[in-house]
This record gives C-alpha cells, sequence and structure tokens, in this order.
C-alpha cells in the first residue's frame, strides 16, 4: 500500500485532450511516505511520471529521464504501464522534455534512473489505475471493490460490463486523488520481467532524427569551437583574415565561456576559458575556415576558482600553471605523498610488524577518455529572453541552473529538449557545449548547431584520472591475513573506496588518500574511481589467494564469511550474502571446477552502484595476444525490469572494461593530449571481443538497484588475473597490451 500524501497541485489533471481523454501528471514529493510489507525504498526521491489516455484507449507514456543506451526509455514507462494495467503493445512511449514544474530528478548518472524512480513511478501507475476504477465504479453505480482491470479495460465481473479505459478517462479527472493505492506483488507482475524492444529501434535502424547531430532547424548556422592545444595555454591573438575570405562563413569571433571568477558547479568546467568560433553554412566550410585560422597560444597563469560541491559548500579548486607531462606525472604518483587516513580498524602496525611475510603491490592507470560515439554537439537559439536547448545532456537540471546564471535569463524562459544520446558514460554531464552553443547563438542572433569534431572532444578535457593504489598485506607464519594497508591517490582525485570488501573482514586494517592537483579536466567515467579500485583490488586478492595456496573464489568466500561471522568496524557498506551469492553463482555457471584445455580463467567481483556483480573471464594466447573466448556474469541488482535490456546493458560494460583493460590510455606531452582520433587512441575491435558472454541473474525480490555501471569495474581485474594464469606475470599497470612482450602497432608510440 503506497500512501500518496500529496495535494491536488502537485497532481495535475486536465481533460484537454481532444474527445475526451484525460492527462495526468504526478510530483511526488520527498514528503510522501510509504507503507508495504515488499517492494518499497528506505526514501522517497522527487520524480514526476506524465500519463495520457485518449478517448479511444490508446495510452501514452512519457519517459522523463535522458535516455543515452541504457534503455530507460523503455524500462521506466513499463514500470507505469505494469501498474497502470495496461497492454504494452498499446502504449506508445515518447521522450519528455526537461519541464522541472511536472518532472522532478530528469538525471541519468550513477545508476540511479531506475532505483530511484521505481517506487514512484509504481505509485503514478496505481494511482491513475485507481481513478479510473473510481470513475467506473461512480458510473455504473456499483461498488469500486468490484471492480478490476486488464489490459487496460475496466471489468466488473457481477454484472459483465466492461468498458475500456479512453470510456472514463474524463470522468477520472474530476475524481478526489486517492490517499492509498494498493501497489502489485512480484508475482502479479506482467510486464515487469518480461523482455521487451526498444521502443527506438526501428527508429534507430531506420536512421530516424533522434540525436543531437540529426538536427537541422530552417535559418540555422553551424558552429565549431578551437580550443588551446594544451592544457596549461590559452589563446593570445587570432588572425582570421584568409578565413573570412572562405565561402560560407558568417563570422568569426572569441567567446568566453566561464569568466574566472564564476562559481562553478559540480558539472561546470575550468579549462579552456577563451574559444575561437567559426560560424557558417555548413559543415564542410565551416571546418576549412576553422583550419585556416592563425592562432597564437601562450602559457596560462595559476588559477584559483570558486567550486560548490554536492553538499552546496564552496571551495577553492587550485588550477596550477603547468604542461602536464604523463612521464612526469608517473614520477610523481611514484613517489610517496601526504596521506590523509580514511578508515583505521585494529592494530595495523602492530600487525605489519609481527607478520611473517609482507607483500606489497603497486598498481597505475592513466587517463581515460570517454570517445563517446556522438561527438559532442548541442543546438541553441537564444533571443534577448528566451532560450531553446536541444542536445545530448544527462543533467538538464544543472544545465538551465548554469545557463540561468551566465546569461541572465530566468530559468522559466529557458526550454531544454531531451535528445538520445550517442553515448554517455559521464561525458554528457558537463555542459561546456551547451553554454558555448548558447553563447555563440546570442552573439550570432540565430539559431546554430555547435558540431566538435572526433579531435575536438578527444583532446577537450573529462578525463577519467590517472590514478595508482599500493596494496600491503601482512600474513602471519600459517599464511592467514591478519593485515591490510591500502593506500590510494591519483591526479586529481582518490580512487578510495575505504568502506568497501575487503574492509571488515580483516582485523587489522587501514586506508589512506592522496591526491595531485592538475589543470587536466577530469571527471565522472563509468563507475566513477570504482573502474579502477576494483582492478587493483581484485587483483591483489587473487595474488593473495595465490600466496596463500587458496582457490581464488574460495579465498574470497572465506573473507566474506569472516565479515559476516565476525564483522570489522560499522561503516562496511556491502551486503555479505548478495556478495558472496554472485560469487557462487558464476562459480556453478562458469564451470569453475572442470577447467577446459588450454583455457586460462581469471576472476573478479565486486560491489558498486548499490549492486554485486562477479565474473569469470576465459582467454587464450594466440601469437602472443589474448583472445577472450568467454565471459560468464553473475549480477545482483535486484529485480530486473527489462530482461533482454538489462543482458546487453552487462554485455556493453564487458566489452567495454576489456577495451579499456587492454588498450585505453591517454598520455600528454608539455600539456597537449598525445591522441586525437582512433587511429592512435586505441579501442577494442570486433574481432577481440569475448565469443561468447553470459549473463546470469540472482533471482530475488529486492527493489531494483544499479546496472549501468556495476558490471564494468570487475572485468579489468578478471582480465589482469586470466592474464597471469596464461603468462605467469601479474599486471599491474593499465593498459595491460603495454606490458606484454608483443605489442599492436598503434600501442607502441605510447
Amino acid at each position: 500500500m503506497a500512501q500518496i500524501g500529496i495535494d491536488r497541485r502537485s497532481f495535475i489533471k486536465s481533460s484537454l485532450l481532444a474527445g475526451g481523454g484525460m492527462a495526468l501528471s504526478f510530483s511526488w514529493m520527498i514528503s510522501c511516505k510509504a507503507s508495504a510489507k515488499k517492494g518499497m525504498p528506505d526514501e522517497w526521491f522527487e520524480l514526476n511520471g506524465y500519463i495520457r489516455i485518449g478517448e479511444n484507449g490508446a495510452v501514452t507514456l512519457a519517459s522523463p529521464n535522458p535516455e543515452f543506451g541504457q534503455n530507460i526509455k523503455t524500462s521506466m514507462p513499463m514500470i507505469l504501464a505494469e501498474e497502470l494495467d495496461v497492454a504494452w503493445e498499446d502504449v506508445c512511449v515518447e521522450q519528455a522534455d526537461f519541464l522541472p514544474d511536472r518532472f522532478k530528478g530528469q538525471f541519468t548518472g550513477g545508476s540511479q534512473a531506475i532505483r530511484q524512480n521505481w517506487t514512484p513511478l509504481r505509485t503514478a501507475g496505481a494511482t491513475a489505475r485507481q481513478m479510473l476504477i473510481l470513475a467506473a465504479a461512480a458510473h455504473w453505480n456499483v461498488p469500486a471493490t468490484e471492480i478490476t482491470t486488464r489490459k487496460g479495460v475496466l471489468l466488473h465481473p457481477p454484472s459483465g460490463k466492461k468498458a475500456h479505459y479512453g470510456e472514463f478517462a474524463s470522468a477520472a479527472a474530476s475524481i478526489p486523488i486517492p490517499q492509498n493505492v494498493s501497489l502489485k506483488e512480484v508475482k502479479q507482475f506482467n510486464i515487469i520481467g518480461t523482455s521487451q524492444k526498444n521502443v527506438d529501434h526501428r527508429a534507430i535502424v531506420a536512421g530516424k532524427g533522434l540525436y543531437g547531430l540529426d538536427l537541422e532547424k530552417e535559418g540555422m548556422l553551424i558552429a565549431m569551437i578551437v580550443h588551446p592545444p594544451a592544457f596549461g595555454m590559452q589563446l593570445k591573438r587570432m588572425d582570421d583574415s584568409e578565413a573570412r575570405k572562405l565561402p560560407g562563413i558568417h563570422d568569426i569571433f572569441t567567446i568566453e565561456v566561464l569568466p574566472a571568477e564564476f562559481e562553478r558547479g559540480i558539472f561546470d568546467t575550468m579549462a579552456f576559458l577563451k574559444l575561437a568560433v567559426v560560424t557558417g553554412r555548413s559543415t564542410w566550410e565551416v571546418l576549412q575556415a576553422k583550419k585556416a585560422l592563425k592562432i597564437e597560444w601562450e602559457k596560462e597563469p595559476e588559477r584559483t576558482f570558486s567550486f560548490r560541491g554536492w553538499d552546496g559548500k564552496t571551495t577553492p579548486v587550485i588550477y596550477p600553471a603547468e604542461l602536464p607531462d604523463s612521464r612526469t606525472q608517473r614520477a610523481l604518483i611514484a613517489r610517496p605523498q601526504k596521506t590523509t587516513v580514511l578508515r583505521k580498524d585494529g592494530n595495523p602496525e602492530a600487525a605489519f610488524q609481527s607478520a611473517a611475510k609482507i607483500i606489497e603491490r603497486t598498481y597505475t592507470a592513466p587517463f581515460l577518455a570517454h570517445n563517446t560515439m556522438e561527438p559532442t554537439n548541442c543546438f541553441a537559439h537564444v533571443t534577448a529572453d528566451r532560450v531553446e536547448i536541444q542536445g545530448p545532456t544527462q543533467s538538464p537540471e544543472f544545465m538551465a541552473a548554469a545557463l540561468e546564471k551566465r546569461l541572465g535569463i530566468p530559468k522559466e524562459n529557458i526550454h531544454i529538449r531531451l535528445t538520445r544520446m550517442g553515448g554517455g558514460f559521464g561525458r554528457r554531464f558537463y555542459g561546456h557545449h551547451i553554454l558555448e552553443a548558447a553563447l555563440i547563438s546570442r552573439h550570432v542572433q540565430a539559431p546554430v548547431k555547435l558540431i566538435y569534431t572526433r579531435e575536438d572532444d578527444m583532446t577537450g578535457g573529462i578525463y577519467r584520472p590517472a590514478y595508482s593504489m599500493t596494496y600491503r598485506a601482512a600474513l602471519d607464519a600459517g599464511n592467514t591475513l591478519i593485515g591490510l594497508h591500502v593506500t590510494g591517490g591519483g591526479i586529481p582525485e582518490s580512487p578510495i573506496h575505504e568502506n568497501r570488501f575487503p574492509a571488515g573482514a580483516v582485523e587489522h586494517y587501514l586506508a589512506e588518500s592522496w591526491t595531485l592537483p592538475s589543470n587536466i579536466t577530469v571527471g565522472y567515467f563509468r563507475a566513477p574511481s570504482s573502474n579502477f579500485n576494483a582492478s587493483a583490488e581484485q587483483s591483489f586478492l587473487d595474488e593473495l589467494a595465490a600466496e596463500t595456496g587458496k582457490d581464488p573464489i574460495d579465498f574470497r568466500l572465506e573473507l566474506l564469511e569472516k565479515a559476516k561471522k565476525t564483522p570489522v568496524g560499522t561503516r562496511n557498506d556491502y551486503d555479505v550474502d548478495r556478495y558472496a551469492s554472485v560469487l557462487k553463482l558464476v562459480r556453478e555457471k562458469a564451470g569453475w571446477a572442470n577447467p577446459s584445455a588450454g583455457i586460462y580463467r581469471g576472476v573478479s567481483a565486486y560491489f558498486c552502484h548499490n549492486s554485486y556483480v562477479a565474473q569469470v573471464l576465459e582467454l587464450k594466447m594466440e601469437n602472443g595476444f589474448p583472445s577472450v573466448e568467454r565471459v560468464v556474469a553473475a549480477v545482483d541488482c535486484g529485480i530486473v525490469v527489462n530482461p533482454v535490456s538489462a543482458i546487453n546493458m552487462v554485455q556493453g560494460a564487458i566489452v567495454d572494461g576489456i577495451g579499456n583493460a587492454l588498450f585505453g590510455e591517454m598520455n600528454f606531452r608539455a600539456g597537449e593530449p598525445q591522441k586525437s582520433n582512433f587511429d592512435r587512441y586505441r579501442m577494442i575491435r570486433m574481432h577481440e571481443a569475448p565469443k561468447r558472454i553470459e549473463v546470469h541473474f540472482a533471482e530475488n525480490e529486492i527493489d531494483p538497484t544499479g546496472l549501468g555501471e556495476p558490471p564494468f569495474p570487475p572485468v579489468f581485474a578478471a582480465v589482469a588475473n586470466a592474464l597471469y594464469q596464461a603468462t605467469g606475470k601479474r599486471f599491474y599497470h593499465h593498459p595491460y597490451m603495454n606490458e606484454l612482450a608483443v605489442q599492436p602497432m598503434d600501442q607502441k608510440d605510447s
């Protein structure tokens, strides 16, 4: 039973549709309360669900959150449709615009979309269904408790009366909002848990205009930018005389994206404040003029920016005056740094002093570029008092706030239309391209479509930070793990998650962190920091298992059993039983007890974003190169809304992780990114992807947790651990292909 607890203003109802349909908009506020034995979260989150029902029974469901391939545009309406009790084949799904008065929390990231919207969406659907039942009961003059529904049809079995939803849609709009509605038991689900095709699949295959790059509008100019060639450089002067002579060019000028004194928010950038801009009739003409520009660059000074974090507090961030170099950075990482203690259990110093054996290993990873398939772009039309934006973004609410502050135009006059994104992975959180497009449009007083070339996108920042982590283990005379010390840091952020496994399983435990400032702009990258933390942690646990003579899976399960029976500390953020269950499931499904001849296996398991994933990766060596034959994944993400989509997401994360583990690397020389396109930035090839990926989900009735990110981190260590079995060599530094004796030609220049 869900308690609604909202007023009529929050529950907007209208019957403005032609033919007497109804539109229901639900705004579920944080003050709402829930009471149920199953299926209700500990917290409520702001969200709107939007339902339209036509007089003919047709149902349109709006998906409020941005879609970038994780298929929430299908899964979120499935949740609405389940509780509304309509036939999925009768539902039309449309992407909602950014409408903060109607929808709350239109944010996609952190694997939170389904988790946070699960109960509000269900309650929205159930409330609309109950209002339709009440309307029918009043018209038929029968008790509402005698009316049932099935696939969009209202039924009164005692009298045999029935009607589709459209016949009572208008009447339902005048029904008082029920204060309590019943939600289905999991066993009653008819849509949730069934595999449904992507609602956009036909349009995608047919090349319909779903993406920002597809957009064409009358009178629109094409815009491109030129940013400094290196971090630590800024524009000094520009000679555009030759470029202006080229055909099709409208204007050439410079813009200041964010002034130095501008208080940065979570998704604002601190690099490349001043850009050169070319606008013109066509992409080709603008690109030629861009190449004809003669720009002189100079070193920029050290800056200190004001930054407002998630907690609302403002802190200074140093942007050092330097031309960063990967070789120098690797040397800095190797030096001892001043650390901050994040967690300390027991007496780790004494444990290491009394240890019979100490094992110490250091792991490193370079900067990584996001490389979304669709390069950065944005359409903008800015007038004196209105802003129209259309393009790929994961965080429209934050972008609207930045636009309001930068342009001085109130939020209510800022309209953001959400396009489907050709990849996100955290890259689309950052809205500098939206601000750039808006500033360009205001300057030229015309609608513009800003397009980044692949080179612009790959060299313009927002990278995964460079990381380092050192693990030390203390073993007693009986080869038992008695102490663990982890020190981790990065440029400019640390990857440490001090309360995750194996914290809580080791009596004497110490976690420390450090950071180094940098003017290389970094940001969220699929499973932020977890992607490296898992790699180092699970590689080290594998090495400890070998050192103690134990099976890698058994070793992990023994540690989890200790964390369950005699937990250390009170801040452990993982569920022991769920963690152990995926290890046991992957052991069974991979046939761990029966290895195949000539096949080398690595196991890894990790918890992040509220979900648990274990993986067994199998490979063989062919001419010195690893060939991944099979990956078996066991996943506990709670209830799976759309199995086929969930399987696809796990498969994609595994392929993505293998590619980054083997090849991913961005280096810098004198501040200049050394790779600007896919001819040098090595991505995984089709023939290098696993031959088979098997995905198995834990069966339970836990509310959905995260899935977009959790399958990504474990695969790094699964690759490293399998490579050890194949070569007898441990792999400590990403990308692993650099450590193999034989390297692909496009890796040798790294």
